[in-house]
């Protein structure tokens, strides 16, 4: 299975990395994919990725969170990365309006100009939404001229949602929220085009039962993929194939 977003790079982990990716290999993960936060997060980032370089690939981007006053400077500093490095998408980036909205109109500025470096890159976006889904939903429709692909990551959204962001060509990250019992996700799961999901973690966050509330790892994946294939009534080994044959495609692994 494919870890298709995790932050093992974080210092949740820099007492047993090494355990928590031979857990994963364990598990059957065979890739783990890093989306990138701030300026903060680069070097530990690619120090993970050259750790393991067979199972980790590396994403360049600015998340919605980490975006200041000093915004135009830290996306130049983003920026100049592409250059110096070979990634895989444009992430994490987006919009997140549940903490703070201060900085909204400096969050699109910043979420549409990444979408425009991955136009012109030919690369995936890994898209975090928080209390924002209509408002990044109305910017990706703009931005879309045919050439965008990507993910809208931990999804936890409704079914109109899930076809708007699939219309727009766009997968669908599941994750630890597909387990909770109040999570809605039973209701959602079944309805959706298994040809646009993807497996994640977004690992420390987000653990699936039974470890939520916990620090989450890539080897957790299972528990996810069981969660599905019990809801659509298929074989685990249907979802790994089908998540697996998605992710390749759309990071072109």
């Amino acid at each position: 299975m494919i870890d298709t977003h995790a932050h093992i790079y974080a210092s949740e982990f820099d007492n047993d990395r090494d355990q928590v990716v031979e857990r994963a290999l364990a598990q059957g993960v065979e890739k783990i994919l890093l989306p990138n936060i701030d300026l903060d997060s680069i070097e530990p980032m690619l120090q993970t990725e050259a750790a393991y370089p067979e199972i980790c690939r590396s994403m360049m981007g600015l998340h919605p969170c980490y975006v200041d006053s000093n915004v135009k400077q830290t996306l130049e500093i983003i920026h100049s990365w592409f250059a110096k490095h070979n990634f895989i998408a444009v992430g994490e980036i987006g919009i997140d309006l549940y903490w703070d909205k201060t900085y909204k109109a400096e969050q699109e500025m910043a979420f549409t100009t990444q979408l425009n470096w991955a136009k012109e890159m030919k690369l995936p976006v890994v898209i975090h939404t928080r209390d924002s889904i209509q408002e990044t939903l109305a910017l990706l429709e703009k931005e879309q001229d045919g050439s965008l692909s990507g993910v809208f990551h931990c999804f936890g959204g409704s079914v109109e949602e899930a076809k708007a962001i699939n219309d727009l060509g766009f997968h669908l990250g599941l994750g630890g929220v597909t387990t909770f019992k109040n999570g809605g996700m039973d209701k959602v799961i079944p309805h959706l085009d298994m040809d646009y999901v993807i497996l994640e973690t977004d690992c420390p966050y987000l653990a699936p039962v039974p470890h939520r509330g916990k620090r989450n790892e890539p080897s957790y994946i299972p528990l996810v993929a069981e969660r599905i294939a019990s809801l659509r009534e298929l074989s685990i080994d249907d979802v790994q194939a089908m998540t697996n044959r998605n992710a390749n495609r759309l990071f072109a692994l």
